[in-house]
């Protein structure tokens, strides 16, 4: 396999191919074929489906790539998700190049390793870690990833809510896997990193999270690099004014002026068996006042409800969940979280299922689950 200057590999194990034999059968090297233009229409469909490709092992054919975005096709930081779920995969791909509407991917076998991702914009590390993360979590050898990109992105989830809020869950279903920021990285100039650690696992445990238990604390912080500090005060003190909170449930940090400009408002609700992260991100033009508001609507309301699992929180949860077994509670869904259940049936037919339960609340359970990770 060609391997993009963009990204380097180093490995010298494999952990086996993670095929599970119910989805095993004749028309298993068959592409499944994915319709891009399917639900929000963006590149969540691109990512999950390679990640699913890498998890079954089922080839993949995905056509009217990003068909809802004013530049439909492949962009760099999907040719970066793409190449990292190859090198990881072992795959052949065809049509992997800039622009591209059609993609097909082929796996052979999940490997661990040493591998280096490099996107080259402030096109999010996080996203592309989405794509290859589930299929490293089972595996019986060790996984280290360094990416280079955007970490604090406003169309992704930053770094911080990886932190604190998803890598705990898995840490919970047995997952040993750790990560640092080694550099920030803002929207529009990039230039951050991220350095990701997973240890051997044998098999994870279900996911069962159907409430937040008790509240232990709550906390904001204001990142700022490049940019006058009293940005990130005045954000601090509308929200501490807005939701009646005291100056010591607030932070600022200052970050050096080489990692921006940038400005992020993250905040942190822990409960007893889940942490939510909310995060709006200073942009030109918007003030102070408006990203701390921003980020107070978020968090009423979330508080203003009884589900454990925000909307952003669910998008990410949804393939634990299919490959280990469980069960969680979200409320108002987004066109990403329906995105992938769809994207999911298509590959794991009846895995997942779901049921309203009034007031926006929804049930998501993985039925029939089937040890894949």
């Amino acid at each position: 396999m060609a391997i993009s200057p963009q990204v380097a590999v180093r490995t010298g194990k494999t952990g086996g191919t993670r095929v599970p034999s119910e989805t095993m059968n004749s028309n298993e090297s068959t592409p499944i074929v994915i319709d891009g233009a399917r639900g929000e229409g963006g590149g969540q469909v691109l990512r999950t489906s390679l990640s699913l490709s890498l998890i079954t092992g089922r080839p993949l054919r995905i056509e009217n790539i990003r068909a809802r975005r004013k530049k439909p096709g492949l962009m760099r930081q999907h040719l970066t998700a793409v190449r990292a779920a190859a090198a990881v995969g072992d795959a052949e791909t065809q049509g992997a190049g800039a622009g591209s509407r059609t993609l097909e991917f082929r796996p052979r076998t999940v490997r661990g390793g040493d591998f280096t991702f490099a996107i080259g914009t402030a096109g999010s590390c996080t996203l592309v870690l989405q794509t290859v993360l589930p299929a490293l979590l089972g595996l019986q050898v060790g996984a280290r990833i360094h990416l280079s990109g955007g970490t604090h992105n406003p169309y992704a989830p930053p770094a911080d809510f990886l932190q604190r809020a998803f890598l705990p869950l898995l840490r919970g279903m047995g997952a040993d896997i750790r990560m640092a920021v080694l550099r920030h990285g803002f929207y529009p100039a990039g230039g951050g990193e991220l350095l990701l650690e997973i240890a051997p696992v044998t098999k994870l445990r279900p996911l069962h999270l159907r409430e937040r238990g008790l509240l232990r604390q709550v906390s904001a912080e204001a990142l700022i690099a490049g940019l006058p500090v009293n940005i990130a005060e005045r954000e601090l003190d509308t929200l501490g004014r807005t939701l009646g909170w005291d100056r010591e449930r607030l932070s600022l940090r200052g970050l050096p002026g080489d990692q921006g400009p940038g400005n992020a408002l993250l905040v942190t609700i822990e409960h007893e068996h889940v942490t939510e992260v909310f995060s709006s991100f200073g942009e030109k033009g918007v003030s102070a006042e408006k990203v701390a508001g921003k980020a107070c609507r978020m968090v009423q309301d979330y508080l203003a409800g009884d589900a454990p699992v925000g909307p952003h929180l669910a998008d990410q949860l949804l393939l634990p969940l299919a490959v280990a077994g469980g069960v969680f509670i979200t409320r108002n869904p987004t066109t990403h979280t329906l995105t992938n259940l769809e994207t999911i049936q298509a590959f794991l037919p009846g895995r997942i299922v779901s049921r309203e339960l009034g007031n926006g609340l929804l049930r998501i359970e993985s039925v029939l689950a089937a040890g894949l990770v």
